[in-house]
């Protein structure tokens, strides 16, 4: 053993040491270097398949309506049963929007855990009411779903919506995980790459959407277009900073084949939860239409406001997804005497 062989190299070691496991060292890199020729792939890895995001929930709107056929109907009362018996009616009843066998897909606003009498959120008796027209019409299947703000099992029960679908014997359908998938609108600027309730969706051919009318803080309003926030998921409130942007591009996610916007009360301050009777007015009026847009331009006057007070409506014209001039489409008035 040579002197230097003992030579401290720091921390302990010592020069033999240090020879010995440069030598370990070196033998394995050798059979690494082996090994690595003999497993060496000239092609590479195979691509892995990307995940695809999807364009979009799905156009659902009618595509063969019958020619001079009216497209929004505004009625009346304060029995929301009997005026979208009554709206229906008037754009050609609900057979000539629902058929025997299909699969319908009710999206109601049930984004917070209060009462109906509140106005915050779909009524039940109007979900009722759609329910059995649709089972009247023939639906095979008929699925109610929101993604509430509130905790969701909580939100439809105490709305009422899970009684009402449960005691027409509709499907509840509970934003799981699950049923979320990517979706990036196509030329969209916000909506790109972004969880949205797509598992709902799944086997549905028609869409109907139900919305009441509210004030909203930062939206100006809150009413059938608003509504489709409740199919997005992720941290949503992030689009907050943009809420005509991203209203303007929900409005292109989903194209619904029927919307009904209740005024019967109107939420006119502190939308779009609301808290108190104070908050409400009575304006005895119910839209049904096939256009979400213009019978969101409607609603803004029910609440007092313009055009101008809200301008995600003309942003969802200016995209195509309908007018914001609805007085265009020569809505049908009737009373329906309830």
């Amino acid at each position: 053993m040579k002197e230097s062989d003992d030579i401290p190299l720091g921390r302990g070691l010592k020069r033999r040491d240090f020879l010995r496991r440069a030598a370990r060292a070196s033998a394995l890199a050798a059979g690494a270097c082996g090994l690595g020729l003999a497993l060496y792939d000239p092609h590479g890895p195979p691509a892995q398949p990307e995940v695809t995001a999807l364009p979009g929930l799905g156009d659902f709107s009618r595509k063969d309506p019958a020619s001079g056929a009216p497209r929004m109907a505004v009625v009346r009362g304060t029995d929301r049963a009997a005026m979208f018996e009554a709206g229906v009616r008037a754009l050609g009843g609900m057979e000539a929007f629902v058929r025997p066998g299909d699969s319908v897909l009710v999206k109601v606003n049930a984004a917070f855990a209060s009462p109906a009498t509140l106005g915050a959120t779909t009524h039940p008796e109007l979900l009722a009411a759609v329910i059995r027209a649709c089972k009247g019409a023939g639906a095979s299947r008929l699925a109610v779903t929101d993604n509430p703000i509130n905790n969701p099992e909580s939100c439809f029960e105490i709305t009422g919506l899970a009684g009402a679908a449960r005691q027409q014997g509709a499907t509840l359908v509970i934003p799981r995980a699950r049923l979320f998938a990517p979706a990036t609108l196509p030329g969209g600027r916000l909506i790109r790459d972004w969880p949205v309730l797509a598992g709902a969706f799944t086997g549905v051919n028609k869409v109907i959407a139900l919305a009441p009318v509210k004030d909203h803080a930062r939206a100006g309003a809150s009413m059938l277009l608003k509504n489709a926030y409740g199919l997005l998921g992720g941290r949503r409130n992030v689009f907050h900073q943009d809420i005509n942007g991203i209203i303007a591009e929900l409005a292109l996610l989903v194209r619904p084949t029927l919307s009904v916007l209740d005024g019967v009360v109107s939420m006119m301050a502190n939308g779009p939860t609301g808290g108190s009777l104070s908050d409400l007015k009575a304006t005895g009026t119910l839209v049904v239409s096939t256009d979400p847009v213009a019978a969101d331009a409607f609603g803004v006057e029910l609440l007092g406001r313009t055009l101008d007070d809200v301008p995600y409506i003309r942003m969802a014209q200016a995209a195509g997804a309908g007018t914001a001039d609805y007085r265009s489409l020569d809505p049908v008035r009737l009373d329906s005497g309830a």
